[in-house]
């Protein structure tokens, strides 16, 4: 019988890196002189989770998911994406301001990468005073004016920037020009893809003294250059109920705010789930007894044959629940 798995963290080190992932969320990235990233729960080649513990522990969600197939990730999940897992899950500590950037969409990822594209969401752990980031344009913008803005390096001038405070969410669909600004602590929900188009890095070197690879001309085709209204994601933060904050054709993810026992029954979903600790520590027990404890920074994957789980909440904690609708 499978119960809910947890997954070794896989660090990345980076140059706009710090060092909250130790300090904020406990978690050693030594011997790596700082870190920007930690992925939690990836099916991207290369670099495949391990469970941590429990029965299963050392095996790959690739063997998991090649063996208990729709045991593991739903009937329609494991029908749409076969033995690729979905959903990418990662921990963001921006010390520096990251690359502008921008994400293909499913078709052009596919015909350029054989890839997904990327869409994703941002949960805003911590924001130090003043911090912001980027995602859109802040009016309509032409390809053309784009791309002159890219040659004249004026392209912080259209580009909209947000103010940022623990607990906002950004939904940033595939072809969104976005920037994660210094400051930042932040978990990531996203397609299983690792394709990036750098824009622009703040002309910043390396400890060799070199630049990294710009895509301005890759990126010109896969931009959305719509002006929206609205860039931050509105929900309605409600104490002990799950409310929903991001609903995509990729993912769902709820916003769940407890400080008592709750009961979730996932008889109705046709997929697994991903629970994501962002603020306190609770215990996750199953039907059968099983218990996994998860803290500030911890995430578990309940498989899709787990329908029913109760969140126990050491005080008050708030959780991302992700699944695949």
């Amino acid at each position: 019988m499978l119960h809910p798995l947890t997954f070794e963290t896989i660090f990345k080190d980076k140059i706009w890196g710090g060092q909250k992932i130790k300090t904020v969320l406990g978690k050693d990235f030594a011997p790596l002189p700082n870190c920007g990233e930690t992925w939690e729960i990836s099916g991207v080649s290369g670099n495949i989770s391990v469970v941590a513990e429990g029965p299963l522990k050392g095996k790959s969600l690739q063997e998991l998911l090649e063996h208990y197939k729709d045991e593991l990730v739903g009937k329609h999940v494991y029908e749409r994406f076969g033995n690729e897992f979905p959903l990418l899950v990662k921990f963001i500590d921006a010390n520096d301001d990251l690359s502008i950037q921008v994400h293909p969409n499913d078709e052009l990822a596919k015909k350029r990468h054989n890839s997904f594209g990327k869409t994703e969401m941002w949960y805003i752990l911590a924001a130090d005073e003043g911090a912001t980031l980027n995602s859109g344009f802040n009016r309509e913008v032409t390809k053309d004016e784009y791309v002159k803005a890219v040659a004249d390096n004026t392209l912080m001038d259209i580009l909209n920037i947000e103010p940022v405070s623990a607990g906002d969410v950004f939904f940033l669909p595939a072809g969104r020009v976005h920037y994660i600004g210094k400051g930042i602590l932040l978990a990531e929900i996203q397609q299983t893809s690792d394709i990036t188009y750098r824009i622009y890095d703040f002309d910043r070197t390396d400890d060799k003294g070199q630049k990294r690879e710009l895509h301005t001309e890759l990126a010109v085709d896969a931009i959305d250059y719509t002006h929206y209204d609205q860039y931050k994601t509105p929900y309605d933060s409600q104490p002990n109920q799950s409310v929903n904050a991001v609903t995509s054709d990729y993912f769902v993810t709820n916003v769940l705010k407890f400080d008592q026992e709750v009961m979730h029954d996932y008889t109705h979903l046709d997929s697994f789930v991903i629970l994501v600790c962002v603020d306190g520590s609770l215990t996750v027990e199953t039907g059968d007894g099983y218990r996994i404890p998860l803290k500030t920074g911890q995430c578990a994957l309940l498989p899709a044959s787990t329908t029913q789980v109760t969140l126990l909440p050491n005080g008050n904690m708030t959780v991302l629940e992700s699944y695949v609708p």
